[in-house]
């Protein structure tokens, strides 16, 4: 691997006080082309922009997808990531459904640990803070022909960032518009699914909700996430959470919240839950807590869900699921706590 470093570092320069979300960018960037049926020239540069054709397949076609992860710094300084391999696993998915090549293990871990040990001074501890990480891949051929590129670009680019968002939100559940279709795309992370969701999510802004809980394509009955966010429902002490499908996103940290949950007692269904059997349980007393689950945020609490007109507000409890789950991951994250699950990875011991 090819590392060729910046002349003149940004870090001692950045308010890191006053962060907005995914706007600041680390000194470097890696970067891998992929030609002739093969990944070649993996490299770390200096962060800049990139040429790109006109003609791009990406740009015409829509050959994206990517990950979401994240860094994170103990007391000791060292440097940890949570369950990268999942995140490798996942962009691999994603890759075989946009019909675009298998990355190789090997090249996604090797670029992480040697971006993430050449920028670790971005990496603040506390929790909190935290290093975002973007790999991407998209097609970059030079050809406006309606098939699959034969050119492709691996890149990660790394942004520090705070909390996602803070304090709870309130959230639609869609009546009209829907996330994904059978048969689609949902379950991959590619970079179409999260553009079609910014008008109908921007409509509910303006009725001054902050998300969209979106609803099975066929009935707009089923709930399925919530923006960007997997979602539960806890109805009683039950946590209640939809099965991953064709429309679904396979949450990483979905899956560690269930396991977790699962493993302190707390008893777990993963089924279809309907907005008609929420609204039932709101009407009974019984639906004590919404949140959803995402890298990004990791755990957000949900105060009030709107439907067909109404707004439906849930009391703040004591001792919530979601508290203590993200408690629970958060020590896990920040190595405050031993990993019984092994997720906890060093960036400077990852084995390629």
């Amino acid at each position: 691997m090819r590392i060729e470093k910046t002349s003149t570092s940004r870090l001692e320069s950045t308010d890191f006080n006053n962060l907005k979300f995914g706007e600041i960018f680390t000194d470097h960037m890696f970067v891998c082309d992929y030609e002739d049926g093969k990944w070649d020239d993996p490299r770390i540069i200096p962060y800049k922009p990139i040429e790109i054709e006109p003609s791009a397949n990406v740009l015409h076609y829509g050959q994206a997808v990517f990950e979401g992860m994240k860094a994170y710094k103990d007391d000791l300084g060292k440097v940890w990531l949570f369950r990268p391999t999942e995140n490798y696993k996942r962009i691999t998915i994603s890759s075989e459904r946009l019909a675009m090549p298998e990355l190789g293990e090997n090249i996604f871990l090797s670029a992480l640990n040697e971006l993430l040990t050449l920028d670790k001074g971005w990496v603040k501890p506390g929790i909190g803070n935290s290093v975002y990480i973007r790999p991407f891949i998209f097609g970059s051929e030079h050809c406006i022909a309606a098939a699959p590129s034969n050119k492709y670009k691996f890149m990660i680019i790394l942004s520090p960032v705070q909390s996602y968002y803070t304090g709870s939100i309130k959230v639609l559940v869609a009546e009209k518009y829907s996330r994904a279709a059978s048969g689609g795309v949902g379950y991959a992370k590619a970079a179409g699914n999260y553009g079609s969701q910014f008008y109908p999510t921007s409509l509910a802004q303006r009725q001054g909700y902050d998300q969209i809980i979106w609803t099975d394509s066929k009935n707009h009955k089923l709930l399925e996430e919530a923006g960007t966010m997997n979602i539960f429902f806890r109805i009683d002490n039950t946590l209640i959470t939809a099965p991953t499908t064709d429309t679904i996103l396979d949450g990483i940290t979905r899956k560690s919240i269930i396991k977790i949950a699962e493993d302190n007692n707390i008893n777990v269904e993963v089924r279809h839950i309907s907005i008609d059997e929420v609204i039932e349980a709101h009407s009974k007393g019984i639906l004590n807590e919404i949140f959803g689950s995402g890298t990004a945020v990791l755990v957000s609490e949900i105060s009030s869900f709107g439907y067909k007109g109404k707004n439906y507000n849930l009391k703040k409890i004591e001792n919530s699921y979601a508290a203590t789950l993200k408690s629970i991951i958060t020590k896990i994250q920040y190595n405050l706590t031993p990993d019984p699950y092994g997720w906890r990875s060093e960036v400077s011991a990852i084995k390629v």
